[in-house]
């Protein structure tokens, strides 16, 4: 039943779905599949021959209250409007759909169930919301390294007359452990605001980048395996390369870190096209991917890892990943994350200036 062809007679009332760009599915009221039209079949990666006959959740999984809601349209032949429901699939990312169930007037049919695909409305929404965080961040990051580094100055300089005034060694330790906890805090207030200096914008090779990076990592973890998957081809980038170094180097310490030195790590390169960015439209990008597989990201701070002074890790500073973000955001760029256990993967996109 499943391998049977689309049949003459449900394919002729239902033929002009085929040029429709939305994708629109058929069932009858056992919900089972009846029809496909060509939108469909694009948007789920599916053949209608596979499918004509087979039970719906075959091709939408069961996303939360569909079934339901799919079970009163039939039982009270009305229409149904879900949004934004995640259609799980085995071998890509969720799918996320709007979806629009109309009863289906023609005999032996149940209902007409239409959908459109939201991904990239929910990807420039995330994206305005990382913009906002970014902006609400940095001032908050400005506002306080400026409040604390002032009294840390008074405080260093009381610690060094006292300590010139003590006569017991003991009471020195005293003074050395203030100036000592004065000149921590002083660096780590100097990298908070590291993320606010100048930029100073060249053409630069990102494979140079990645190359200059790669020797680091290697340096500083010997057991980690890096694997390389470059796109030759790419053209060169106009961005700041001490910055660019210094944003994928605290992404791919980070994976390291997470792996506690042992593992692999993947930097993939490509084009993408037709970008949007920073609400500008790039005929070409950047798609830089710092691949590793570790344990993944932990469920709690998933959605605060750019959060600054946040960390997965015991002892870590919750800066690395905020900087990179910062620095990222300055180039007009943006960084995505998607972490599951044995796959962690954050995604780099950088504009592309045609210098034409």
């Amino acid at each position: 039943m499943p391998n049977t062809p689309k049949s003459p007679g449900l394919a002729g009332p239902f033929a002009g779905l085929d040029l429709l760009s939305s994708a629109v599915v058929v069932v009858d009221d056992h919900l089972l599949i009846r029809y496909l039209n060509a939108g469909a079949e694009n948007l789920f990666a599916v053949s209608h021959r596979r499918l004509i006959g087979a039970p719906l959740p075959q091709l939408l999984g069961e996303p939360a209250g569909l079934a339901a809601a799919l079970d009163n349209a039939l039982r009270k032949n009305w229409s149904y409007t879900g949004q934004d429901l995640k259609i799980a699939r085995p071998d890509a990312d969720p799918l996320h759909v709007d979806c629009t169930v109309s009863p289906a007037e023609a005999a032996g049919l149940g209902l007409l169930l239409e959908f459109r695909p939201i991904d990239a409305q929910l990807r420039v929404a995330r994206e305005e919301q990382l913009l906002q965080q970014q902006q609400a961040n940095r001032e908050l990051i400005r506002n306080l390294a400026h409040e604390i580094k002032n009294p840390l100055g008074g405080i260093r300089g009381s610690a060094q007359l006292l300590e010139r005034e003590l006569a017991d060694p003991q009471l020195r330790e005293y003074t050395e452990v203030i100036i000592a906890e004065a000149d921590r805090l002083q660096d780590l207030m100097n990298r908070l605001l590291t993320s606010h200096c100048m930029m100073r914008p060249d053409q630069l090779n990102i494979h140079d980048v990645l190359e200059r990076v790669r020797r680091l990592i290697l340096a500083e973890f010997p057991e980690i395996a890096i694997r390389r998957d470059y796109d030759t081809s790419l053209p060169e980038l106009t961005a700041d390369r001490e910055q660019l170094i210094q944003a994928i180097l605290n992404i791919v310490r980070n994976a390291a870190q997470a792996m506690e030195g042992r593992g692999e790590i993947r930097l993939r390169t490509r084009v993408a096209r037709q970008v949007t960015l920073a609400k500008r439209r790039y005929k070409l990008a950047l798609e830089l991917q710092v691949i590793d597989n570790g344990p993944g990201i932990p469920d709690e701070i998933r959605d605060k890892i750019f959060y600054p002074l946040v960390s997965g890790r015991e002892g870590g500073s919750g800066l690395g990943l905020s900087l990179a973000q910062s620095f990222v955001e300055q180039h007009q760029g943006m960084i995505e994350v998607e972490s599951r256990k044995g796959r962690t993967c954050f995604t780099i996109l950088l504009p592309i200036i045609d210098r034409a």
